[in-house]
């Protein structure tokens, strides 16, 4: 195991010591045993990473005065990682990561660093504006995994007389949340991966690293955005707005919402959760709301700046506005989910699984003086709470 693993492993146990209130309990003697095993692996690993890098230390040229030039101690990973990425060769500091299931390449990515990893899922994670908002969960592996769920809204204690007996009550009825695994790659139109010419792969002066995370943390984001708000379940997540979800309020005028409108469909949220409820809207849902007028012309929408030069901030009746371009369009088209209203982070759960892998091949493309490079993340999306949010629909 990498030193990585090792630590995700130690934190796993601790994560996994809690109790029936969900409060941290004392570690069995089972655990403790294989945390002190696992400690004892990562004390070896880190002392190898560490005569590593003063071997690679030692090899470095020495300057004018004697002295050998210094080397950052954990950088083995990252140099590593650049020069993967710059010729396609594998080397011994970075760990081959291979697929497991059937009709999957035996062949997988390579690990990557976590300043790399972070970068790329900071990018996906601000593409679309919704998956910000919901709840996630991380897994290390692909298996299915189900969370149960109720709705014991409609039930309240009752007053019972003194001595009285009870006559009966209301069982809790569960349901489930399932979460698989869905493959996202960075391959583009026709499955084209991202290809960069040679002589920007081989140009020192080139930030290559910025460059890929910027595509293919923009390319897997642009797909997984429209999956977790308009996705169908079926071959891919069930979406925050998934097509056959039933809305709780049609417009009153075609193609046109209204003060009324937004009041009246605010309210309809259960009181529970208007403490962290926020809007999920397209931009151009958003520009004809900032349209609607009173009686004298003046905008019902007053956009909030922080001092002379902040950016404005996107607030409907007193909530934040959540920005998705994968949102349904608000036209005459048909009748589309145009608007959500709830807490998202109790309504929508995203499921991240394992590492992100990246290949690179520089021979498919070798004649054209290309490399190409494919990036893969399995994640996962579902609904955990119809109840703590609201859909607006359009009334055609």
């Amino acid at each position: 195991m990498t030193i990585e693993e090792l630590v995700a492993a130690l934190q796993a146990i601790i994560d996994q010591a809690v109790g029936d209130q969900g409060q941290p309990r004392d570690l069995n003697e089972e655990e403790m045993a294989r945390y002190e095993q696992l400690e004892s692996q990562l004390a070896v690993a880190r002392r190898s990473a560490e005569i590593r890098s003063r071997q690679a230390a030692y090899q470095m040229p020495v300057s004018g005065i004697g002295i050998v030039s210094a080397v950052k101690p954990d950088d083995g990973l990252e140099r590593a990682f650049d020069a993967y990425l710059h010729t396609g060769q594998k080397n011994q500091d970075i760990t081959q990561l291979r697929a497991q299931g059937e009709g999957i390449s035996s062949a997988g990515g390579y690990l990557v660093p976590s300043g790399f990893e972070k970068k790329l899922v900071e990018r996906m994670v601000a593409f679309g504006g919704f998956s910000n908002s919901a709840d996630r969960y991380n897994s290390t592996d692909g298996s299915s995994v189900e969370f149960p769920s109720f709705d014991d809204t409609s039930n309240s204690g009752q007053i019972t007389a003194e001595s009285g007996a009870f006559t009966g009550g209301a069982d809790l009825t569960f349901g489930k949340v399932k979460l698989g695994q869905y493959k996202y790659t960075s391959a583009g139109a026709n499955n084209a991966p991202i290809r960069v010419p040679v002589e920007l792969a081989q140009d020192s002066a080139f930030d290559l690293r910025a460059l890929l995370t910027k595509a293919m943390g923009t390319r897997i984001a642009r797909k997984q955005s429209v999956d977790f708000v308009t996705g169908t379940g079926v071959g891919q997540p069930t979406g925050i707005l998934c097509p056959t979800l039933t809305a709780d309020r049609d417009l009153d005028t075609p193609d046109t919402p209204d003060y009324e409108d937004l009041v009246e469909f605010q309210d309809m949220l259960d009181e529970a959760y208007d403490p962290n409820a926020k809007w999920l809207m397209k931009k151009s849902t958003w520009s004809q709301l900032r349209l609607i007028v009173d009686t004298i012309g003046r905008p019902i929408l007053q956009t909030l700046l922080d001092g002379i030069s902040g950016k404005p901030e996107r607030r409907l009746l007193g909530s934040e506005v959540i920005i998705d371009q994968a949102v349904p369009t608000l036209s005459s088209a048909g009748d589309t989910f145009c608007l959500a209203y709830g807490d998202f982070e109790e309504s929508y759960i995203i499921r991240n699984i394992g590492s992100l892998a990246v290949v690179v091949d520089p021979y498919s493309r070798a004649s054209y003086g290309e490399i190409e490079y494919t990036a893969w993340v399995r994640a996962d999306g579902n609904i955990q709470n119809r109840n703590s949010y609201v859909i607006m629909q359009n009334n055609t």
